[in-house]
């Protein structure tokens, strides 16, 4: 269980890279393409990784990845209404936003990841090499673009520092809460969780990532989508 609270406080840890880089002066066009390199290697950790792994018989994996589409959904309209629907713009404007609601959807979209970290360390008894680095690389660039809104939103660069470290704590104790329902309950396999944070994850992706990466990226997004992916495939079949 403390393996699998590293390897998830590690993964979560490049939310941290991006607050690092936020102050760097990049380019809006810059963190576009990193936007979609990162997007490219997550939708490959979902067709190689998460999909296959969580295979069930009966539909279950089909209601399973149905079922975290929706909570996604769900669960990002409640944040949007509460101010947090431009944590992932890149180009941050004064009074846009509330601070608390950015910061709980970026909670929002790295739980699943988590969770599903742990139980592969549950299942397989290694980390998935593949995944790991699928989501330390999308996570910099939510960094990047939740530190430029919370700035926006009026909280000093310490606290958003904080809040940020907050976040890698409570992503490590996600992937040792996967890690243990494996361990405690006899029947969790951790398919159906698998196939549910599966839907959650391509549900952020089209909803946030891939627009704004294009969006501030342009045509060449499509590139480094597709190099993303190859990445993450390459290191998926090297497993």
């Amino acid at each position: 269980m403390v393996g699998a609270a590293l390897w998830g406080g590690i993964a979560a840890a490049s939310l941290l890279i991006g607050f690092a880089l936020s102050g760097r002066g990049l380019s809006n066009r810059t963190i576009g393409l990193w936007m979609g390199f990162g997007a490219g290697a997550l939708i490959s950790a979902i067709a190689y990784e998460l999909v296959p792994e969580s295979a069930l018989g009966g539909g279950g994996m089909a209601l399973g990845f149905t079922l975290g589409a929706l909570a996604f959904f769900g669960g990002d309209w409640l944040v949007d209404r509460q101010g947090g629907q431009e944590r992932k713009r890149i180009a941050g404007e004064p009074e846009q936003g509330s601070g608390m609601a950015i910061f709980l959807g970026t909670l929002l979209d790295n739980v699943p990841e988590s969770i599903v970290l742990g139980m592969g360390l549950a299942l397989g008894g290694s980390i998935r090499l593949a995944f790991l680095v699928a989501v330390f690389v999308s996570n910099i660039p939510e960094g990047l673009a939740g530190t430029v809104n919370l700035a926006a939103a009026g909280r000093p660069r310490r606290t958003i520092f904080w809040m940020w470290a907050s976040l890698v704590l409570v992503s490590a104790l996600a992937a040792s809460l996967g890690y243990a329902v494996v361990q405690w309950v006899p029947r969790a396999d951790g398919r159906i969780a698998q196939a549910f944070a599966a839907g959650a994850m391509l549900t952020m992706l089209a909803d946030a990532m891939m627009p704004e990466g294009f969006e501030h990226g342009g045509k060449a997004v499509g590139l480094l989508t597709v190099m993303g992916f190859l990445t993450a495939g390459v290191l998926a079949r090297l497993e």
